[in-house]
């Protein structure tokens, strides 16, 4: 049985409900349930909620709302949370190129466990990787599910610029870099999709508690799946979890 979730004070201007302390599947829908009772509710004085791993984070404006009053809704909605409906989670299919100029790491994944290459893409692509949660730079998806036949430490001098797209691993962790920037992780392939564009609603093309599942797609296709994204045809393919 899950521990009862604690409402913290963080700031003047902040509450946060923590659900547990472990990443945890079971942990992180509750994390959810909360998010979409509380933006369903359209609490008075509330500017953002942020889901994370465990918790979720409520701002609010202290001029339209108080501490006390604000814990006080909320504690009404976890009263009530085994009674909000969550929708079931999607898959969303982000095809990706692996290898070569698209993963330059993928042969040192591949050396480091022991593995071929191939194997390391069909363990990669053979899994639904949970969207705990969103953060470090805009749509940046923190992923759990990894295999740990295909884990790989960081690289000891972080890259200064990785493309857009990249997908990579550290450790136990595997995600894309939605937009270009610094980084450490093992590059093992690269999508054509946009993960984030500010211009496009909703900005994101996944969000917390959805899935992602990685198709490995050849050089051309991926090239006229990028032609697609440019000419703004492309739509993800989107099913539901296997049960």
């Amino acid at each position: 049985m899950s521990a009862a979730p604690r409402i913290l004070v963080a700031g003047d201007a902040a509450l946060i409900v923590e659900f547990g302390d472990a990443i945890d599947p079971a942990i992180n829908c509750r994390v959810r349930g909360l998010f979409l009772a509380a933006e369903g509710a359209r609490l008075a004085g509330v500017r953002d909620l942020v889901p994370t791993y465990r918790s979720l984070l409520v701002s609010y404006d202290p001029l339209h709302t108080t501490c006390a009053a604000l814990s006080e809704r909320l504690s009404t909605l976890l009263a009530h949370l085994d009674d909000t409906p969550v929708p079931p989670p999607r898959v969303v299919e982000i095809p990706t190129a692996y290898g070569g100029a698209f993963g330059p790491d993928l042969g040192f994944v591949a050396a480091h466990n022991r593995l071929a290459e191939d194997e390391v893409v069909a363990i990669h692509s053979g899994t639904d990787y949970l969207v705990y949660m969103m953060g470090f730079s805009p749509g940046f998806t923190y992923l759990g599910g990894l295999s740990e036949r295909i884990a790989a430490p960081r690289l000891d001098t972080p890259r200064t610029a990785i493309p857009a797209g990249s997908v990579g691993i550290a450790q136990m962790q595997t995600g894309i870099y939605p937009v270009e920037s610094p980084g450490g992780w093992r590059l093992i392939g690269r999508t054509p999709v946009s993960l984030f564009d500010p211009s496009r609603h909703p900005p994101v093309v996944v969000d917390a508690g959805d899935y992602i599942r990685f198709v490995p797609v050849t050089p051309d296709e991926y090239a006229s799946t990028l032609d697609a994204v440019r000419q703004s045809t492309w739509a993800p393919r989107i099913r539901n979890v296997t049960p």
